[in-house]
């Protein structure tokens, strides 16, 4: 790298999606899969997590040991000390550009997926086996577009309600 030139933001979606695309129903999450949650938490952790409004309000409150970054259309929507509004996903990249972040999570909902996906370098999808009834959906994404990276198989047990598949996927370079 050369002196005086800034790292490249990493634009990364992190992302629960059943089998019919569904992600949520009535701002809430429909399954229980405590290991996705850890996993979610690890990958996160000590990050920047971009998120909208609903999302947020969905959490009750910033999540531990990550900087939330809250977009909303509401000039005035109050977030905690420590944490940032803006009010659409350019400003939301340049406030993390400006802060000379590596790495930023984008984690929801659905029409901040739709704004971020083509803007993702990284995709992080925990695919449920399931077909829920939802009311939140994940884009399409196009594969041609998108190349596996890592794929990690869990199984359901006592505590994980559906099998899932954790797939890491890289944007393809032309």
């Amino acid at each position: 790298m050369s002196i005086g030139k800034k790292k490249e933001l990493k634009v990364s979606i992190i992302v629960a999606k059943a089998k019919n695309n569904v992600i949520g129903k009535d701002n809430q999450l429909i399954w229980r899969l405590p290991a996705d949650l850890q996993h979610f938490k690890q990958t996160t952790l000590g990050h920047h997590i971009l998120m909208g409004r609903k999302t947020f309000e969905s959490m009750g409150k910033p999540l531990p040991k990550r900087t939330s970054i809250v977009i909303s259309r509401n000039p005035d929507y109050p977030v905690p000390d420590g944490h940032h509004l803006v009010h659409g996903m350019e400003e939301a990249l340049d406030l993390a550009r400006q802060k000379g972040l590596e790495k930023i999570f984008v984690i929801g909902g659905a029409q901040i997926y739709k704004q971020a996906l083509p803007l993702t370098d990284e995709l992080i999808v925990t695919e449920v086996e399931a077909s829920p009834e939802g009311d939140v959906f994940f884009p399409e994404m196009d594969p041609e577009e998108w190349k596996v990276n890592e794929r990690v198989i869990h199984s359901k047990d006592e505590k994980n309600e559906f099998d899932f598949t954790i797939v890491t996927y890289l944007r393809k370079t032309t």
